[in-house]
């Protein structure tokens, strides 16, 4: 580069480029602010916009189509769909009865819950919800987080009703959770579930569930509670006496056939019906190997009788005082966090496939007053599935009356069914749950976080890590913890960058990114990118002033010209607190006694506002020290320098 090319930047600009008066945003009073702020955080998608220029009457309508989406796709409904939407219910109902006994099971509870949980939810969701293809039901994680914490204090051998009673109250604290979220607009809460937590912790539960399942598949009787990888294969080998080779013979085989369906499915989504009829399928054709053979007389466990009937209420068993309450809460909070997150990621995936939207806020409602309404009928927490809701999608569900039929068809199998089930044998229920879980070990969103982000991939690995060694809620909240800690680095130590130059250009960059940007003599440029609060300006403070020693310290910035002045860039500057403030106001104090002038350029409204109001001399915000972009500064301030030194000669 010309050596001159530094030296004639200045003058180029201030030949070509016209400087801008900086304005100060309009005044609004504090309560239009404070307005405009709850809207933004609260109210993001402004749900009030459609009910704009509308009559009371048509208001009332759109109301009652807000609090119940049913109404508004409901009177279009046709032939056409039910057809879709029956061999959709169908097609979920058929993988929903053997998964609803399976995870209940898994949480410890008796197995007709699973068919409970199938049953009154779904048809709550249809009425409340506004995705087409969620099929809502008993779901792994929750089921596993549920149990194991219950156990925690509770047996379900030797106290079954307290440990039901805990159960449902868990429940019904999970859905007020979700649904208060819902109705305060505070559903940003659970973004601090981050996609790298959200891997490591699936990966690691589904690790785990699946470990569970050894008991069922191996045919051993004393198992530990515990749900860590340590404890889990200590029991697995110390009982290998009670392994029984017909047990783990129908195990294997069952499993491999379970898992090639699902392989078939997808390798080729148009036979999705395979994977989601291989374990029914698996159920009927084991249940009568069982009462043909007569196996549960040779070592092969299986469930029993189960009662017939629909759900009976439970309102009664609730628990909202004793000593368990603290329990019941934080189970709640703990199963509806989960639960909720994992039913809009899928309401939401399945929304963009097919282009339309759905909305957190009110999926957050259906999903929690589902849960209210479940807990007093005998259910226990649901969300919607993701195996279920993929099945629901390539099966052609076109609206939420898939769900209506799958819970009609729930609902035959509890009037009607149910004496099938009293020889099916535990170890099939094992092999479902393996299948089912073993899609949520994500090895390639692994490797892709570990090539876009190092720290998030630690923080996955601690989720994944944690689940697995420690317990399933720990890992989880050193997960968030790791997380929420990251998010605290970024505030207190904001990026600060010098800028260069490009040359040709009125265009300043990050020196350290574009090599081919320079350095303009006499000037420092600096850009901060966080906002500026009391967290951040100590660090802000050390770091400015070591930029100017070090910058004044090079040999080849001395050979040019000293530095004169120090041009803050602040358009990525969103916020600025008092402190904040006060940080600019002795910033440059601390200029004026190097004898170097501080210039801002383009503050945002809200931090102009406040840098102008703090300004009581006037001394912070005169014309010549505000400006529009670093090009415009430069120019204006190389001028003046060079006036300066025409008229010092």
């Amino acid at each position: 580069m010309d050596p001159n090319a530094i030296n004639m930047q200045p003058h180029s600009l201030e030949i070509t480029m016209e400087v801008h008066q900086v304005v100060p945003p309009p005044h609004k009073s504090t309560l239009e602010k404070l307005k405009t702020r709850l809207k933004e955080t609260l109210f993001p998608d402004d749900p009030l916009r459609q009910f704009k220029g509308q009559t009371w009457k048509q208001k009332l309508i759109l109301g009652a189509q807000y609090i119940f989406p049913i109404l508004q796709w409901g009177p279009n409904y046709s032939l056409k769909l039910f057809k879709s939407d029956f061999v959709a219910g169908l097609t979920i109902a058929s993988l929903a009865i053997p998964q609803g006994i399976s995870y209940a099971k898994l949480a410890s509870l008796p197995p007709i819950l699973g068919l409970y949980s199938s049953f009154v939810p779904p048809l709550v969701y249809a009425v409340l919800g506004s995705s087409r293809d969620l099929a809502v039901g008993p779901v792994s994680i929750a089921s596993l987080i549920l149990g194991s914490m219950l156990r925690q204090e509770v047996s379900p051998t030797k106290d079954p009703i307290l440990f039901l009673q805990l159960a449902f109250s868990s429940t019904f604290f999970a859905g007020l959770f979700q649904a208060s979220l819902g109705f305060l607009r505070l559903g940003f809460f659970i973004d601090f579930l981050s996609k790298a937590t959200l891997i490591g912790f699936m990966g690691g539960a589904a690790i785990i569930v699946s470990l569970q399942q050894l008991k069922s598949l191996l045919g051993i009787t004393h198992f530990t509670k515990q749900m860590g990888l340590v404890p889990v294969l200590s029991s697995v080998f110390h009982n290998a006496n009670e392994w029984s080779w017909q047990t783990v013979l129908m195990g294997f085989c069952f499993l491999v056939v379970l898992l090639l369906a699902r392989y078939a499915s997808m390798k080729r989504p148009n036979l999705f019906w395979v994977s989601a009829g291989a374990p029914l399928v698996s159920v009927i054709i084991s249940t009568l190997l069982v009462f043909g053979f007569k196996a549960q007389n040779h070592g092969i466990s299986v469930i029993g009788k189960l009662q017939e009937g629909l759900n009976p209420p439970s309102w009664n068993m609730l628990h909202f005082h004793g000593s368990h309450l603290g329990l019941v809460i934080k189970t709640g909070f703990v199963t509806g966090i989960i639960s909720l997150t994992e039913g809009i990621a899928v309401g939401r995936t399945f929304a963009a496939l097919k282009n339309y939207q759905v909305d957190g806020n009110k999926e957050m409602m259906a999903i929690g007053l589902m849960n209210m309404v479940g807990s007093s009928t005998s259910c226990y927490v649901t969300t919607g599935a993701f195996s279920r809701s993929a099945v629901n999608h390539n099966a052609g569900a076109k609206t939420a009356v898939s769900n209506i039929i799958m819970s009609i068809a729930v609902m035959v199998t509890l009037l009607f069914l149910m004496p099938l089930f009293q020889y099916t044998p535990n170890v099939i229920l094992g092999a479902i749950i393996v299948t089912a879980v073993v899609g949520l070990i994500d090895v390639q969103a692994a490797i892709q976080v570990w090539k876009v982000d190092k720290f998030d991939f630690i923080v996955m690995l601690c989720a994944f890590f944690g689940v697995i060694f420690i317990s399933v809620q720990h890992g989880l909240a050193i997960a968030v913890g790791i997380s929420i800690f990251k998010i605290l680095l970024q505030v207190t130590r904001p990026k600060t960058m010098i800028l260069g130059c490009i040359p040709g250009t009125y265009i300043y960059r990050n020196i350290h990114h574009y090599k081919e940007a320079v350095r303009i003599p006499g000037f420092l440029i600096l850009s901060i990118e966080a906002p500026i609060n009391f967290a951040n300006v100590t660090y802000l403070n050390e770091r400015i002033l070591r930029l100017i020693e070090d910058y004044e310290a090079e040999e080849d910035v001395k050979k040019h010209s000293k530095l004169s002045y120090v041009i803050l860039e602040m358009s990525a500057i969103s916020a600025i607190d008092t402190s904040g403030v006060v940080f600019v106001k002795d910033l440059r104090k601390a200029m004026e006694k190097k004898g170097v002038k501080l210039v801002l350029v383009n503050p945002l409204g809200e931090v102009m506002e406040k840098l102008q109001r703090s300004d009581e001399a006037g001394d912070l915000m005169k014309p010549d020290s505000l400006y529009l972009s670093v090009g415009e500064a430069v120019a204006s301030l190389s001028s003046e320098r060079k006036g300066q030194s025409s008229s010092h000669f």
